[in-house]
């Protein structure tokens, strides 16, 4: 079962409640998004662990329920 671009935003924020989350759905067909993170908590981070925290907001739904997700991160200006 696909996700929807809202659950995946609650998740996102659930696990980073100051963060900024931008989804796209880039197909249409709720298995592929891109999304842009920006969060404080990144700060000092490289940019791997940047994503690691993402990827594990999601609760290891990447590649289940969510098929793909082109992640971008950022630490507010």
């Amino acid at each position: 079962m696909a996700m929807s671009a809202s659950e995946i935003e609650s998740l996102i924020r659930g696990a980073l409640p100051d963060a900024q989350v931008t989804i796209t759905d880039l197909a249409g067909d709720g298995d592929h998004y891109a999304a842009h993170v920006v969060s404080s908590t990144f700060a000092g981070k490289p940019r791997v662990a940047q994503h690691k925290m993402v990827y594990e907001a999601l609760g290891g739904r990447m590649g289940g329920a969510l098929h793909a997700l082109q992640l971008t991160t950022a630490i507010p200006n």
